[in-house]
């Protein structure tokens, strides 16, 4: 349900481990360019579905958003309720990932306002402890979501370690988009034993990288991402939203 990395092997990976969809969801990455790079790598035997993880506030108080069926570029730095508001106008499905993780999720008082509004919350992510996916177990329980697993891949090697089990075909992203608004029948499944639990590790030491270097280096170039909303893709449209 959610990769952060597309190549070919990836793709070989997921057809070697049974997955009929991937959801690709770079970080910093325009919609067109993410759309483009789906549509490469899909083929008869794998359908890839271009999504964004949307980061809505600051980078002291960051929200990431999933979201699939985008139809118009949505940029990152934007308020949650403007990022929401957003997607609602869309129709695109509304995802919550790794739930109470860090400082860049979603808290369990901010799903449950919006829960009206959010489809799915991940109940498994390949990348976290067991007790942080329990947070998540927890909060879907409660605003009686079925939930969603994702392998959450920043590298290609964690491709299939975790995924969503759906009981309908998805032959589209549509359908795909439709199923999640629809609640039809889903559930979180993953591998287990000795080396599903190291590759987490690997992908969460991965972290470390991701919050030390990468986000100094974010920091030092904030507000020339492509994604932010000053950029010329966005016309203008969220300068009043943005936090920056």
């Amino acid at each position: 349900m959610h990769i952060k990395t597309l190549n070919s092997r990836v793709v070989a990976r997921a057809k070697q481990r049974g997955i009929d969809i991937l959801v690709y969801a770079p970080h910093f990455v325009r919609l067109p360019e993410i759309t483009a790079r789906a549509q490469r790598f899909s083929d008869d035997e794998l359908l890839v579905v271009p999504a964004r993880e949307i980061f809505t506030g600051d980078w002291r108080n960051r929200r990431h958003i999933l979201s699939i069926g985008l139809s118009d570029p949505v940029p990152d730095f934007i308020t949650l309720e403007a990022a929401l508001a957003e997607l609602d106008r869309q129709g695109a499905a509304v995802l919550a990932p790794h739930p109470e993780f860090m400082n860049v999720s979603l808290e369990k008082p901010e799903i449950t306002a919006h829960s009206a509004r959010i489809d799915a919350v991940e109940t498994y992510n390949a990348k976290l402890f067991p007790h942080q996916n329990k947070r998540g177990q927890r909060i879907a329980a409660e605003i009686g979501d079925a939930g969603f697993g994702s392998s959450y891949a920043h590298l290609s090697t964690s491709v299939g370690e975790a995924w969503t089990s759906i009981d309908e075909r998805i032959p589209s992203d549509d359908a795909l988009v439709a199923a999640l608004k629809n609640d039809v029948t889903r559930r979180a499944v993953h591998r287990t034993g000795p080396r599903h639990h190291l590759q987490g590790a690997i992908e969460f030491a991965h972290l470390g990288y991701e919050n030390t270097w990468q986000k100094l280096d974010r920091l030092l170039l904030s507000g020339t991402e492509p994604t932010h909303p000053r950029n010329l893709l966005y016309d203008g449209r969220f300068d009043d939203v943005s936090v920056y």
